[in-house]
């Protein structure tokens, strides 16, 4: 899908015209109605005096007879006090799936007015959002006949002198969602087809030509550096574990970088305490914290952001067999630590202990975040829009939460207290990977697990879980929702500033 700026005099020669109007609004006043033929404004203003009430989620649409204009939909935005950034999301979004499945392919849409007047930045989210709802995960598909449904152009319509502006934001939207699209496409591949080493090889072919290092440590690299976390939770599986390294650095030489660390379990059975059949299903997803982070690196530098920034990846497979660690096992960390296991499909915890030791200790960040599927708990707190965020930076916490508003990635903290350190002691080794309680607290423990391994590092744990797939009512395909990789995008423009907080 092409994504253009135009100016109002292309709204006589489009082929359909998207309008959108709040609940009770004057459609009369649409000010780009004047650059429309008089018989076609008349037959708007009559259909919509008749048909339309702009109701949140409503369409009506008609067909015109004469004219290169063949189309007008008119889409309700509900009440204007209701309107937020979240739903700014969702709109263009909309707009996109009405016109693929009415087998739209051109359309024309005004957005000065849906998404407000900073120009750069509207056009910036309409095309990110625009482009997430194109994409559809097909790759094992056989085509129809007619071929998959596509729109060819959407033209953003907004006065003459703003096309640099709007130039700008659709090309940063663009290679936006196209990292988000290419993250969610890895995160969909199943597990056959997304082992350790594909997942290595994977990071390679992304961050070439995008001034990206690579660095893949293997099984006997790791055995050095003494993880064995990474390395006990592969035991089960014919396939080595990879520990992938991305290293961006663009920043300031005294600039601390930002690590982002991600979970790349590639598929996870739950080891000897094996999922049951409905909990395995989607377990190729289980990477979806290293998609995030592969695609996050390489968006920071496509957009050319210029700071320091290194992605760490720890992928393995776990899988039960005779070689598996086992419930009751001891599995000693690169920090030296001990985790006593207490269930093996805990896993992602195990893993991210070495790399986020690894990460504290090879490159002293200033900021260390890691994207993790780590725990159903977080699910169930927070439901399906938003992730899980922990923080050891209490001051961090509110810029945070309002990182992920801008970037229609949310994110809302739960606590990180330390009374909830004890439901994790180990009996017979320092730490356990399960909390006391069950799943009571689930994500919480989980968080506390990690910070056991950040070496006193200013650190953010989002728990992705909860944004692993697309949520009903998002206007996205099915599937793995990228999740995070917008928020690095928002996160690493805001980084200098935050490092001055710290």
């Amino acid at each position: 899908m092409k994504i253009a700026f135009a100016n109002p005099k292309k709204l006589a020669s489009s082929k359909s015209l998207f309008f959108a109007f709040f609940q009770k609004e004057n459609v009369e006043k649409e000010r780009y109605f004047f650059f429309l033929p008089a018989d076609t404004k008349r037959t708007i203003l009559q259909f919509a005096k008749k048909e339309f009430k702009g109701e949140e989620g409503e369409v009506k649409s008609f067909w015109l007879q004469k004219g290169p204009i063949t189309k007008i939909a008119l889409f309700g935005l509900g009440e204007k006090e209701k309107w937020n950034e979240r739903k700014k999301q969702l709109i263009p979004r909309f707009f996109v799936q009405y016109a693929k499945s009415n087998k739209i392919s051109e359309f024309s849409v005004p957005i000065t007015k849906v998404l407000g007047q900073n120009l750069a930045e509207a056009a910036k989210t309409f095309s990110t959002n625009a482009v997430l709802a194109d994409f559809e995960f097909n790759k094992y598909k056989e085509a129809p006949k007619e071929g998959w449904p596509k729109i060819k152009t959407m033209y953003l319509i907004s006065a003459e002198n703003d096309a640099k502006a709007m130039t700008n934001g659709i090309q940063e939207g663009v290679i936006i969602a196209k990292e988000v699209n290419s993250c969610r496409a890895l995160a969909n591949t199943p597990g056959g087809d997304m082992t350790p080493r594909k997942l290595a090889n994977e990071a390679k072919n992304t961050a070439k030509g995008n001034g990206i290092n690579v660095k893949i440590l293997g099984e006997k690299e790791m055995q050095k550096l003494g993880m064995g976390g990474i390395l006990g939770v592969a035991k089960g599986s014919l396939e080595k574990p990879q520990l992938i390294i991305l290293e961006y650095k663009k920043g300031p030489k005294s600039q601390k970088p930002l690590v982002l660390v991600g979970k790349g379990v590639t598929f996870d059975t739950g080891g000897l305490n094996l999922k049951s059949e409905q909990g395995i299903y989607e377990m190729h997803m289980d990477m979806s914290g290293g998609a995030t982070v592969i695609h996050g690196i390489s968006v920071i530098a496509r957009l050319k952001i210029p700071i320091n920034a290194i992605g760490i990846i720890p992928a393995v497979e776990n899988m039960p067999s005779g070689s598996s660690y086992r419930p009751g096992d001891m599995l000693k960390t690169m920090s030296g630590k001990t985790i006593e296991v207490l269930n093996t499909d805990a896993e992602g915890r195990i893993i991210l202990a070495d790399a986020l030791y690894f990460g504290a200790k090879r490159y002293k960040p200033g900021l260390m975040v890691d994207f993790a599927t780590l725990t159903g708990a977080a699910h169930v707190a927070l439901g399906d829009y938003c992730s899980a965020l922990f923080t050891n930076k209490d001051e961090l916490q509110n810029e945070l939460v309002k990182i992920g508003e801008e970037a229609g990635d949310y994110v809302w903290p739960l606590p990180l207290w330390d009374e909830y350190l004890s439901d994790i002691k180990g009996t017979f080794g320092d730490i356990a990977n399960l909390g006391k309680t069950g799943r009571a607290g689930g994500a919480i423990h989980g968080a506390k697990f990690l910070e056991q391994f950040i070496d006193n590092t200013p650190w953010v744990h989002i728990d992705i879980a909860p944004r692993m797939t697309a949520a009903e009512g998002e206007f996205l395909a099915k599937g793995a929702a990228g999740a995070g990789v917008r928020y690095i995008v928002e996160l690493a423009k805001e980084y200098s500033q935050i490092l001055k907080k710290l």
